[in-house]
């Protein structure tokens, strides 16, 4: 294990991360810029002067507000492939990220969590994982924000293996590289990333949850929308004429059964789900998401749509509709199987930690998905982020050390096995 030097002048990992959660970088649904929000920089050039300080440095942030940097090979180890670690700036836009307060529950002795405001609290009873903790530091916010662990955890925790590697010079490493990404919780983190000029063989997302965990596979994602087509005409002439369109989409929404919806599916169940409605008389547009595990499965789903959709407009006749699906991304196993290494050497160096490796699906995607349909494999790595997007995340100082001693143990894994 690579110890801080004593002198050590850096700042501490929980100290990193309590100074990154701090800063504003929620992201937007609704902008049309790139990045979606201005303040993302703000952490951006933070993180460039941290980089360099810990001698990477190439660290620079680009227009897109990708930072990425480069730690070169130590001397004898030049061959072995160059390996990434990647995490997002941003925070989720429907929960306020502005003026977090990071708040210290120390010596965890079980229960629920009470937050400082708003009257909230973290539930033991919907938050199991809270048994692993005993004992340990929890860090949330005060109940009127979200934490931001989700992913500015991943971020303190590459930081802190950077400046262990900075303070222990004569360790052996291959050569490693950095990104830290944009609007990566509206769907865009890796846009306009180039791969190829990024120059890694391998990546890994550090953006998961519970100890150990290391993820290879995530949902198959389409987006469907559905317009429906009425017919306004002033309301007090309105009598066999109008055909409002708001009424249809309400129709075709009461129509989808809840089988089959997040709030009814688990483990590797798909699922269909209406994240938005917006309209008036003459055209209502419903935004639903597609979810499978399995590409052969979004199919049928988007069938299932479309069926509801001619019910609904069968109920108003002089109605119709319009659906668009939208292919968004597919499970990054399909791509991950070509690099057999990038999870072998990932489970390994969670052993190599001291944990039980834990091989895993996410329901939701990364900014892995994408890069590993381009061809740059990269899974994702548990940072310790518990019950992310709401006012109760919360993540375990225990988790985030361990954290960063896999990815102290990765490149050790892949220095030794590819040198």
């Amino acid at each position: 294990m690579l110890e801080r030097s004593a002198q050590s002048s850096f700042p501490s990992l929980v100290d990193r991360f309590v100074a990154y959660a701090r800063i504003h970088t929620t992201s937007s649904e609704d902008s049309d810029t790139y990045p979606s929000t201005e303040r993302q920089f703000d952490l951006a050039r933070i993180l460039v002067d941290e980089l360099q300080a810990v001698g990477l440095a190439d660290a620079a942030v680009d227009d897109n507000c990708y930072v990425t940097a480069t730690l070169p090979a130590s001397l004898g180890c030049e061959k072995v492939p160059a390996i990434a670690f990647i995490s997002h700036m941003d925070t989720y836009p429907e929960v306020s990220g502005e003026n977090v307060v990071p708040t210290f529950h120390e010596n965890y002795q079980g229960g629920d969590i009470d937050l400082p405001r708003e009257g909230r609290k973290i539930l033991a009873a919907e938050n199991p994982y809270l048994a692993e903790c005993l004992g340990e530091t929890i860090i949330t916010a005060d109940g009127t924000t979200l934490l931001g662990a989700d992913d500015k955890a991943g971020i303190a925790e590459i930081l802190e293996a950077l400046t262990r590697i900075h303070e222990n010079p004569d360790w052996r490493h291959g050569t490693v590289k950095i990104a830290f990404t944009p609007d990566e919780e509206v769907g865009a983190g890796v846009k306009h990333f180039d791969v190829e000029a990024f120059g890694a063989t391998v990546a890994y997302t550090m953006d998961g949850g519970q100890r150990g965990e290391v993820e290879n596979e995530t949902f198959c994602a389409d987006s469907a929308i559905v317009t429906f087509v009425g017919r306004d005409i002033h309301p007090g002439y309105a009598k066999d004429k109008m055909i409002p369109s708001v009424k249809i989409a309400g129709d075709f929404l009461a129509g989808l059964p809840r089988a089959g919806a997040p709030e009814t599916t688990e483990g590797l169940e798909g699922y269909i789900h209406p994240i938005s409605i917006k309209g008036n008389t003459s055209e209502t547009e419903v935004q639903l998401l597609i979810r499978d595990f399995e590409a052969d499965g979004l199919a049928p789903k988007a069938k299932m749509i479309e069926e509801h959709a001619k019910a609904a407009c069968a109920n108003w006749p002089g109605s119709s509709y319009r659906l668009e699906i939208k292919e968004y991304y597919r499970n990054m196993k399909y791509d991950l199987a070509r690099e057999p290494r990038a999870m072998a050497y990932a489970l390994e160096a969670v052993e190599r930690a001291g944990m039980k490796p834990i091989q895993g699906s996410i329901r939701g995607g990364t900014d892995g998905s994408t890069l590993s349909a381009r061809g740059l494999p990269t899974p994702n790595i548990f940072t310790g982020e518990q019950d992310f997007h709401g006012y109760g995340e919360w993540i375990c100082v225990k988790d985030m050390e361990l954290a960063t001693e896999t990815i102290l143990r990765l490149i050790e894994v892949w220095t030794e096995k590819e040198s």
